[in-house]
């Protein structure tokens, strides 16, 4: 478990899906994926999250085992990998294992191969059945499983029922409601959902559009969140002020919440 998680504060992984998409473009290798996670958790982030697709339009298989060997130098840290399992996370997770990589969390995301990003979570009872078996696997390879989720209050004791350790909620809904009447409403109907995912017996994670603005606010109204994977946003973020100016505006983020 890395170390905010032990000291209650929540985690900041940073996901570096965008690093990858702009190296893609050219055949140079820059900017480096793995440079860019040295430096992130040089700053103080606390993990590294990555989502390799299968038409390795960011993340390639490559990224993942690079990623994992730096992540053997911060033992404090954890590497997070998201994807689907029936596409084509659960190979490589078992390449990882194989490898005697570190392999802290997996995430699991009801994406189609071709989806453009992430934007909607498992569904219960309908998943049920499926899911539970891979649950089952990951957590044989020594990973914690987290289960991306909407913010359903009346979902979360059936994602436990899986197996899984974990939920992640999918907060683009609050981030576009963040300068509109609905911010309320929304950080009402995503502080139930942590509740109930809490009182099934769940660990707590976010992410997907969380920024700089909304963060703080998130934080305060869904007590408990353990982890916040953060990408396009610190990554836009990281284009003006650089990696470690970046995470360290994030780390302030997190510790407001905690303050307040």
């Amino acid at each position: 478990m890395c170390a905010d998680s032990i000291r209650g504060r929540t985690a900041l992984s940073v996901n570096l899906n965008k690093v990858a998409l702009v190296r893609n473009t050219r055949h140079l290798g820059i900017p480096s994926v793995t440079r860019a996670a040295r430096l992130c958790l040089q700053a103080g982030a606390a993990g590294i999250t990555v989502h390799p697709r299968p038409d390795e339009r960011h993340i390639r298989r490559q990224d993942v085992f690079d990623l994992a060997e730096l992540m053997q130098e911060w033992p404090d840290r954890e590497f997070n990998i998201e994807g689907n399992p029936f596409h084509n996370l659960m190979e490589l997770a078992a390449d990882v294992k194989a490898r005697g990589l570190p392999m802290h969390q997996l995430t699991f995301v009801p994406d189609s191969e071709g989806q453009f990003t992430s934007d909607h979570g498992w569904s219960f009872p309908q998943d049920s059945e499926r899911l539970r078996p891979v649950v089952a696997q990951a957590r044989a390879l020594g990973a914690r499983v987290s289960l991306f989720m909407d913010a359903e209050p009346g979902q979360m004791a059936l994602a436990r029922a899986t197996g899984a350790d974990r939920v992640e909620l999918y907060t683009e809904p609050y981030a576009a409601a963040w300068n509109t009447p609905q911010r309320g409403p929304q950080l009402d109907r995503f502080r139930i959902a942590g509740q109930a995912a809490r009182e099934a017996g769940l660990g707590l994670n976010a992410g997907h559009d969380l920024n700089r603005d909304n963060l703080t606010a998130f934080l305060v109204a869904v007590s408990g969140v353990q982890e916040v994977s953060i990408g396009h946003a610190l990554m836009a973020d990281a284009l003006e002020l650089g990696y470690t100016d970046t995470v360290a505006a994030y780390l302030r983020c997190i510790a407001a919440a905690a303050a307040g």
